[in-house]
């Protein structure tokens, strides 16, 4: 099997060794010497930031050699380079930050130097890892290796260690970018012995990333001569796992799913955050280095490698830097670079753009009450390096800025703002759109994905027509949707034919849409002749098989026959379960049908949703989709049951969570909300009602199509009420 390497984001650090002797220009100049990107010096200005805060904006690119084949041609895509513009073998990479490794802390608590005397900026020894045989292993038989991991766990260095022993001869094909992957692809292709370096993988994924055939024509000719190692944080990884196909609503999945095909070519290898106890003690072993002694001390906390990267320090940093007075635009700025990623957005963002993008994160915590600093001296604060390391910004003035890969998933990060999406969605590429518009859809935001694909679609991407289809239907239109996906879905019936999954896929997506515009008959037909033929074509056991089997059923029980609808349900859990095993996402969508269609006696009926709920928070989180859905129901059991006043709580509970989780022009958040004013009617609080509800279809007018079910639906509330200052008897 291949190998994949899994990692988090890294960055081309700075050279402490030239800072000091010779100065910050020098220190430029020597750097430049040493190594190149591509024709252009774009890596240049990211190393010397780490130092000296934007002073690398001030430097000029320098021109590579003309092109050979080894040397880089003027206009080049950005490689890893030496100064002659020849792509280096790993043996001349001898620093680990050139491979993309996080710097290493490089003082002591008290500000003094770490290295006692030693070289200045050296890193710190190499600890070897638990896992370091494992991959050594998978490296000598593949061609792609994946490290999982954490941000700042140590897979980078893991994995330049390892290499740079086993591969001292190969090219070493780093691209610093998702543009510079085909170049990458070609000069690894005609290398007899390289490792090319993929590094944050998720990088090369998307709209024109890499491919399974891709990395079928790249192979060697034997096991080790080709080599792919890529990197990704672990929360990247997560989004191809069954739990996040399971949140596209059933579609193909084209996109999602070649991103996933790619990863599947890979030999996972994981890499804990953590240290273990022998980790530990061949750690300890290197006493003369302050740095790793610090680490181990607060390692207990943190992961040792995550201390020598200052995550914790950064982290903390920029929560300090909101206090009146310190840096607080600083902050800002810090939040917006952090929100553009978390949106989707891979590539740097620009300093203009940041410029714009801040502004209302800083009014939003006080705005001119917290006395912030001028944006030139903030964006210098953001880029300066903690102890030498990392800093909050990585980047420079040419290729724009990128938030430090630690503070992503730090603790209480509120959801991407509306006005950041905004500010990003109409000004980035179609590319781009495309990506975020992907991201906003597996996270529930089917608006925000509509916008996006959208727009992607306008730039030509591939698939984005297909996907934006779904995200409008999603978003509350689809009778739109089903008509789109019937003309997309003739159109594959004529390329591919009638039998290819992608046509099945299409077909899949119309039968639904069809029943959600409220024509459940027609879907429950549509999808029981889609069952008939995935199960030829697929086989019976196929996912796309079992979900066109439970979209069946549940139009079924739409059209008015809730036991058939329970029969058919029951073979189909049975089958999920041999198939898919008892966590995943879709038997518990299934136990939840099966539980409301079946419809027993209601002391066991809320007694099986308990239960339900309880496994789906285990395997899936409070916060999913499939667990707000099972909330769902046990508020409507309750209101059925006549408990109108723990309903109204449940419904009241259930619109927050999905406003904080899918925000809220969702249709599921717009349905909550009509049931929580139902509830509050049946308790005799019908002003409160009639007040929910008027604002709820007025909202609703505005995102939904005419003639949709939760439109109609309010009508009827409202006009159920009585007339305004009448109470019920």
């Amino acid at each position: 099997m291949p190998v994949l390497l899994v990692r988090e984001n890294r960055r081309v650090c700075g050279w402490p060794a030239y800072v000091g002797a010779v100065g910050l220009g020098a220190a430029a100049l020597a750097l430049a010497s040493l190594w190149t990107s591509g024709a252009w010096a774009t890596g240049i200005g990211a190393a010397v930031t780490t130092f000296s805060g934007l002073v690398a904006e001030r430097l000029q690119p320098q021109r590579g050699a003309a092109g050979d084949g080894h040397t880089a041609p003027a206009g080049a895509a950005a490689l890893l380079r030496t100064a002659a513009g020849r792509i280096p073998t790993l043996r001349q990479v001898d620093r680990p930050e050139s491979a993309g490794a996080h710097c290493a802390d490089g003082h002591l608590a008290d500000g003094q130097p770490a290295d006692g005397g030693r070289t200045p900026g050296a890193p710190p020894a190499y600890i070897r890892r638990d896992v370091e045989p494992r991959l050594r292993e998978a490296l000598g038989r593949a061609g792609f290796v994946l490290l999982v991991g954490e941000s700042t766990a140590g897979k980078s260095r893991l994995a330049y260690e390892t290499a740079r022993t086993l591969f001292p001869r190969h090219a070493f094909v780093r691209p610093l970018g998702g543009a510079a992957l085909p170049q990458a692809l070609r000069v690894a292709g005609t290398r007899r012995r390289a490792v090319l370096w993929l590094d944050d993988l998720e990088e090369f994924l998307g709209a024109g990333g890499l491919t399974t055939a891709m990395l079928a024509a790249l192979a060697g000719p034997a096991p080790g001569r080709r080599v792919v190692l890529a990197t990704m944080r672990t929360q990247e990884y997560r989004r191809f796992d069954a739990r996040e196909e399971s949140r596209l609503t059933g579609s193909d999945r084209d996109a999602w799913r070649t991103q996933r095909d790619v990863l599947r070519q890979a030999e996972v290898v994981r890499l804990a955050r953590h240290w273990s106890a022998g980790e530990r003690r061949r750690a300890a072993a290197h006493v003369q280095d302050p740095r790793i002694v610090a680490a181990l001390r607060a390692g207990e906390r943190f992961g040792i490698a995550e201390v020598l990267a200052a995550g914790p320090e950064l982290l903390a940093s920029w929560h300090n830097a909101w206090t009146p007075g310190a840096n607080p635009r600083g902050a800002a700025v810090v939040a917006a670079a952090v929100d553009c990623r978390r949106a989707g957005l891979r590539s740097p963002v620009g300093r203009d753009r940041l410029r714009e993008l801040h502004r209302p994160y800083l009014v939003e915590r006080g705005g001119g009450d917290l006395q912030p600093e001028p944006f030139d001296e903030a964006m210098t604060w953001a880029c300066t390096a903690v102890h030498a390391t990392g800093s909050l910004l990585v980047g420079n003035y040419t290729q724009g800025y990128r938030a430090f890969d630690y503070l992503l998933n730090a603790p209480g990060l509120a959801p991407v703002p509306e006005h950041l999406w905004q500010g990003l969605v109409g000004r980035v590429t179609p590319a781009e759109a495309y990506d975020m518009g992907l991201l906003a859809h597996q996270e529930g935001r089917p608006r925000r994905a509509a916008e996006a694909l959208a727009r992607a679609r306008l730039g030509g991407v591939p698939g984005a027509d297909f996907l934006l289809a779904i995200t409008i239907g999603d978003a509350g239109r689809p009778r739109r949707a089903a008509a789109d996906l019937a003309g997309i879905t003739r159109r594959r019936q004529d390329r591919l034919g009638p039998g290819h999954p992608d046509t099945l896929a299409a077909r899949h997506q119309m039968a639904f849409f069809t029943g959600e515009a409220g024509n459940p008959h027609a879907a429950a037909g549509r999808f029981a002749a889609l069952a008939a033929d995935a199960a030829t074509v697929l086989g019976a056991d196929h996912p796309d098989t079992l979900a066109a089997r439970h979209e069946l059923a549940y139009f079924t029980g739409e059209s008015g026959a809730p036991a058939e609808a329970a029969r058919q349900l029951a073979r189909l859990l049975a089958d999920r379960l041999r198939v898919q095993g008892p966590d995943d996402p879709q038997v518990l969508a299934t136990r939840r049908s099966l539980i409301w269609y079946r419809a027993g006696e209601p002391t066991s009926t809320e007694a099986q949703l308990a239960e339900l709920q309880a496994d789906a928070e285990r395997c899936l989180g409070p916060d999913d989709p499939h667990t707000l859905a099972v909330r769902s129901s046990r508020a409507a059991v309750a209101a059925r049951a006549g408990r109108t006043a723990e309903a109204v709580t449940a419904w009241e509970s259930l619109v927050a969570d999905r406003t904080r989780v899918m925000g809220p022009d969702h249709p599921h958040t717009i349905y909550a909300r009509l049931e929580w004013a139902r509830a509050l009617a049946s308790s005799a609080r019908t002003e409160e009602a009639r007040s929910l509800l008027t604002r709820t279809l007025g909202d609703a007018r505005t995102l939904l199509e005419p003639g949709h079910r939760h439109l109609r639906l309010a009508r009827e509330l409202l006009a159920g009420l009585p007339p305004a200052g009448r109470h019920p008897v």
